[in-house]
């Protein structure tokens, strides 16, 4: 039974390794249901690792993790009806049309034909779709593609969105789009997990934050508490991560300096 009183997304311990190389230590987080969390660090440090172990598409090597209060790996089947989620890479069949792609996942969801068709048109609508969607998803840009794997994430209404970049590669006019389309959901009691580089765009759409580096959650919490007064996320971002020194004898070529 999921627990109204749990967070939308709960980790303790979440661990994994890649031989020698770990990729998330221990990772302990809560995120509150209702809320839209940023998940912040720089390559390579767990972002898409601890995403991916959340939703079952990665089995950890130790710790749990559970959405809604449910295990997921002990109740993979009802987790996956709550979540959505738009991974990286993104999982689509490029020899299927947008318009095909969302009847298919229509049917494996068991959503009445009707409704599939009636949420189809409006995603693909809002996502500026409509023209190309009886075209091969293979033949899409990487944005259109994005935006596809977006639509499908949404097309069964699920309580939790875990997405993994969502707006890289995507214009800006779109990402507009999708921004509204994520604060409606929200707004409708939906809770929004996304990764991101950009540190303004996590700061104007956030209310919580998660920042890792090296496998390790080095903060989470509500924005206004993480960032701290008068400092902006990327600043608090830079003094907890670090920025690698650069050193000045280096590129000199670059200002025109040949010597």
């Amino acid at each position: 039974m999921r627990d109204p009183e749990w967070p939308a997304v709960a980790t303790r311990g979440l661990h994994k390794a890649f031989g020698s190389n770990v990729a998330v230590g221990g990772a302990d987080l809560d995120i509150p249901a209702g809320s839209f969390c940023g998940l912040v660090g720089p390559n390579g440090s767990g972002k898409t690792t601890t995403l991916r172990m959340v939703c079952g598409l990665q089995r950890p090597d130790a710790g749990n993790a559970w959405v809604c209060g449910l295990d997921t790996w002990v109740a993979q089947m009802e987790v996956r009806r709550l979540l959505g989620v738009v991974p990286d890479p993104l999982n689509l069949f490029d020899r299927l049309t947008a318009r095909e792609w969302l009847a298919h996942l229509g049917r494996l969801r068991a959503i009445d034909a009707g409704e599939v068709r009636r949420r189809s048109e409006e995603l693909l609508g809002v996502m500026d779709l409509t023209d190309a969607a009886d075209e091969q998803v293979g033949g899409y840009s990487h944005g259109m593609r994005k935006k596809t794997a977006i639509a499908a994430a949404l097309l069964h209404r699920p309580r939790v969105l875990l997405l993994d970049e969502p707006f890289e590669g995507v214009d800006p006019v779109s990402a507009v789009a999708v921004r509204s389309i994520l604060d409606r959901f929200r707004s409708a009691g939906g809770t929004v997990v996304f990764s991101s580089h950009a540190m303004d765009l996590v700061e104007r759409m956030c209310d919580h934050v998660v920042v890792m580096s090296h496998g390790t959650v080095l903060a989470a919490g509500p924005l206004r508490e993480i960032r701290g007064p008068g400092q902006s996320l990327e600043d608090t971002f830079i003094s907890m991560v670090g920025a690698a020194p650069t050193d000045p004898s280096l590129l000199g070529w670059l200002g025109g300096d040949d010597g």
